[in-house]
């Protein structure tokens, strides 16, 4: 295999954990003093959702 034909290694972003989303755990108080608990999904800023680290980002390889 030369240079030419190898494809760049991908890293998998920590802050993610390869997946290419973060989960964020939320509790809210409602009007009835109930806890109200929700999961908040986003894509993660590190990565930009691809899950993995491209070449040249800080932390890749």
């Amino acid at each position: 295999m030369s240079e030419a034909t190898t494809g760049f290694q991908r890293t998998p972003c920590p802050d993610c954990n390869g997946t290419g989303e973060l989960r964020i755990d939320s509790e809210n108080i409602t009007e009835d003093f109930e806890v109200e608990k929700q999961t908040v999904i986003t894509e993660c800023p590190r990565c930009r959702g691809l899950a993995f680290l491209l070449p040249g980002t800080p932390g890749a390889a």
